[in-house]
């Protein structure tokens, strides 16, 4: 059996020396900000050698080239506004975790 992660986007990405550690957050089912939206949470974090994240990020972009190849994403179209992690996340949660 293979374990699968959801993830709402990263929060960080930090190099320290040869090692890339990646904050995968997703947003939290229960706290909430100020504003009313989920606030975003570290929940896992991947940690690669340098040249293991480089070659994940060019496969990343073989991916996003055929997505667009497939008319599945364009590349003109403006890009989701990022999350900050310690920030509030804007407008509704689209999620496909929360209802």
């Amino acid at each position: 059996m293979i374990t699968e992660t959801y993830t709402d986007g990263i929060s960080e990405i930090t190099v320290t020396g040869s090692i890339v550690r990646v904050d995968l957050m997703s947003l939290s089912p229960s706290e909430r900000d100020a504003n009313g939206n989920p606030v975003p949470m570290v929940r896992q974090r991947l940690i690669l050698p340098a040249d293991a994240f480089a070659n994940a990020a060019d496969l990343m972009q073989q991916v996003k080239n055929s997505l667009i190849e497939s008319g599945v994403i364009h590349p003109g179209q403006p890009q989701r506004e990022a999350v900050p992690f310690a920030g509030a996340r804007p407008g509704r949660n689209t999620s496909p975790n929360f209802s």
